[in-house]
């Protein structure tokens, strides 16, 4: 039996291709040159006199302490991490560089202290064939009286500025973990083999060590400029000139049909539960953003009580990052099985108990992750099962291995429910229709999930980072986002509301601009995480482009979605509040990844910001903005159907709809933004370090700024996440009494009836 072909002509799908072969194939190329030009671990570092300061082995071990205890969720190294601690590269820089300052000012004429101090930080006394780093006796004296600081830092009696008392009871992992810290500073200032800048590209701005912005990190800055404002120029010329998309051809005019005339299928019928307990993971996810808000504010307790005996900074950041990715999920998984018998016309016997054990396997690995992250941090598990079912230690990937390899399981779980629900119709469709397009972009989900099992406890940090933000990037920021645009695509096809023409080439689009910026993107996040230069000059360049798809995507997704609206005749509109929550994912788009990405993407303000309040005002209008709107409509799409009709709130919707995006706004504009922009200009006077400092955050009018986020959080959750969950426990209480049995032909326009389009 032929295939069904492809309604659009077939060069989209060959661009679609292409563009992804290139740049995964520069990504390839990318990740060769991350391995065999990353900073050297010695063996040992020694003085003239042949003392070991430290060894290889201190290194890897102070790593996995970093990992072992959750540090990486309190403070950054490299710029990479949470917020409220110091970024440890550029705090031991600093402190490291005023104790030898100190010393050289004493020392007998010669050299100007400064000079001195510059010279012996950039010289790189690496020594391939002994495997050792030559330090003088000064510079080993200022380690020890860094080994002490950290001591009395992560052994302190009393628990200080959001982190617990008595963190690491072991000194010797303390002293393992300087070692650590000490390897990341001497990477930031000893210069790369053949290079006038260190490994990191002279991060962080240090001047008492001579670390300036170097002329790559301004070039590259300046040709995105062009390529932004260039490409933007020609793309929405050629957009603006033909329609590519068809929007003209759009007819489509339809009345939804009552709720009691729609009959679910058990799976589709199962699918509620995954909506609780999504709309529950959110609820503790922002009950989690507001807790570690607050320690900004009052770093010390809350509202006076000494929180952090019980709820470290550490574990309500990690459990904050860990929700956000699981409630998102979750929807989205819901999502997907529930459309799949709307596209099939049936739903196979058997889905619905797929369902259920994909829920059961789903919520064993959250509360299991988020059980183990608590005892991981709090030492309570010894080697290795701090590792596996404890706390990984990486931001984004901190569950146990254990949870994450359960994790992907369960995902291809969920791509193998979709595939046996979607067999008959893959079989009649061309490999690049619809039916296929979600198979692939489901598939993609755990695939490059996966990816961070490369993100090993044994190999350098640098590598280790590399692949963690092929998570961050690829996974969360592109393959999330290509699920999404099919699966919304789909939603107004099966609605009536748009064309499948029109939604096809709105897929594709979305697949040739974002492998064309997207994938190569990914490397503007490693600027200065050890890797060489291309990967500065190629990210920028690549992430100025991810730029151009995000304004023509969200002109785009307003057509999109006008045309939804004008398409509904008469009757009530079951959807007003899904659709505009895909309206704000638009606006959002453009702002949080957007405006606020590129703005830290570029090199030269990368350098001064990363790891600040810019960098987290980006990641929530993103991340929110995005993903965490656009799964609050899917939910709000599913809910109205899940529901028994009588039982549905408008007026609860439009609560969480205003409340939810109001509430972002707030945090945004309010506080994460402006003082990311005293952050930047503090970095840049008074040197990185200090930016990074609680003594920053405590300034009066930045710590006053911190209060008056309170308001946007409290409306964010009471208003925002507590009326989803209301709305997701009434459909369980009220279920929709209209079922379906399995195999039952379910009708082409289940969800609408066509009407005779309107004139125009």
């Amino acid at each position: 039996m032929p295939r069904r072909p492809m309604p659009i002509a077939s060069a989209w799908y060959q661009w679609a291709i292409l563009t992804f072969i290139v740049g995964f194939t520069i990504l390839g190329v990318l990740a060769y040159l991350a391995y065999s030009q990353q900073p050297p671990i010695p063996a040992r570092v020694v003085t003239a006199g042949g003392e070991t300061v430290f060894t290889h082995d201190d290194i890897m071990r102070g790593m996995n302490v970093f990992q072992r205890y959750g540090i990486m969720e309190y403070g950054t190294v490299y710029g990479h991490g949470a917020y409220l601690g110091p970024d440890f590269t550029a705090d031991y820089l600093h402190r490291s560089s005023e104790f030898l300052l100190a010393r050289y000012r004493n020392a007998p004429a010669g050299l100007a202290a400064e000079e001195r101090l510059i010279a012996e930080l950039h010289q790189n006394t690496y020594d391939s064939s002994a495997g050792t780093v030559l330090w003088t006796a000064d510079r080993a004296a200022a380690h020890a009286a860094m080994v002490t600081h950290y001591q009395a830092m992560f052994r302190s009696p009393v628990s200080h500025g959001g982190a617990q008392a008595r963190w690491i009871a072991d000194p010797e992992q303390v002293r393992q973990l300087a070692a650590f810290f000490a390897w990341t500073a001497w990477t930031a200032t000893a210069n790369r083999p053949g290079h006038p800048y260190s490994y990191t590209n002279d991060w962080p701005s240090e001047p008492l060590a001579g670390n300036h912005v170097t002329a790559d990190a301004v070039t590259w800055s300046v040709i995105s400029i062009i390529g932004l404002l260039g490409g933007t120029g020609l793309v929405l010329f050629f957009f603006g000139r033909y329609d590519w998309l068809g929007w003209s051809d759009e007819r489509t005019a339809v009345r939804f049909r009552p709720i009691s005339e729609v009959a679910l299928a058990p799976a589709q019928r199962a699918v509620v539960w995954f909506l609780l307990v999504a709309s529950a993971l959110f609820l503790i996810q922002t009950l989690c953003g507001g807790l570690i808000a607050h320690y900004r504010a009052e770093p010390s307790n809350f509202f006076g009580l000494d929180i952090s005996r019980v709820l470290s900074y550490n574990v309500a950041r990690t459990w904050h990052v860990q929700l956000a990715i699981f409630w998102v999920s979750a929807s989205y998984l819901a999502t997907g099985i529930f459309i799949v018998p709307l596209i099939a016309g049936r739903e196979r016997r058997g889905q619905a108990a797929l369902t259920v054990l994909l829920l059961v396997a789903v919520a064993i690995v959250v509360f299991g992750s988020l059980i183990g992250e608590y005892a991981g941090v709090n030492n309570w598990l010894r080697a290795p099962a701090w590792y596996w079912i404890g706390h990984q230690g990486w931001e984004y990937l901190d569950l146990g291995l254990l949870w994450q390899i359960l994790l992907i399981v369960g995902l291809f779980l969920w791509v193998f429910i979709l595939v046996r629900g979607l067999k008959g119709t893959l079989k009649e469709e061309h490999h690049g229709n619809m039916p296929w397009l979600l198979f692939y972009s489901a598939l993609a989900i755990p695939v490059f999930y996966a990816v961070g099992l490369l993100a090993r406890p044994d190999q350098g940090f640098v590598l280790t980072d590399y692949w963690r933000f092929w998570v961050v990037h690829l996974w969360v920021e592109d393959f999330l986002e290509l699920f999404t645009t099919v699966v919304v695509a789909y939603m107004f096809v099966l609605l009536g509301m748009v064309r499948y023409k029109t939604a096809i080439r709105v897929i594709y689009l979305d697949i040739i601009l974002y492998s064309i910026g997207g994938v190569v993107g990914t490397m503007h996040h490693l600027y200065f995480s050890g890797t060489p230069a291309a990967h500065m000059a190629l990210g920028a360049t690549f992430s100025a482009m991810e730029v151009i798809p995000l304004v023509l995507l969200t002109l785009e997704a307003w057509g999109f979605m006008r045309s939804g609206e004008r398409s509904v005749i008469g009757g009530e509109h079951y959807h007003r509040w899904a659709v505009w929550f895909l309206v704000s994912v638009g606006v959002w788009n453009f702002f949080g990844a957007g405006v606020f990405g590129f703005l830290i993407n570029l090199p030269v303000v990368s350098y001064f910001e990363i790891g600040t309040n810019l960098t987290a005002n980006h990641g929530h209008a993103a991340m929110m903005g995005v993903y965490g709107m656009l799964a609050a409509g899917l939910l709000l799409f599913c809910l109205r159907y899940l529901m028994r009709p009588d039982k549905w709130s408008d007026r609860a919707a439009k609560l969480s709809f205003w409340s939810l995006n109001i509430g972002l706004a707030w945090m945004a504009f309010a506080n994460l933004f402006p003082v990311g922009i005293v952050q930047l200009h503090n970095a840049v006077s008074q040197g990185y370090w200090h930016a990074r400092s609680l003594d920053f955050i405590l300034t009066p009018w930045v710590h006053a700024l911190e209060w008056a986020r309170l308001p946007g959080d409290a409306l964010f959750i009471v208003g925002g996440a507590i009326p989803l969950f209301w709305m997701c426990l009434r459909a369980v209480l009220y279920p929709n009494p209209n079922r379906r049995a399995p195999e039952t032909e379910i009708p082409a326009r289940l969800l609408t009836y066509e009407e005779e389009a309107p004139a125009r």
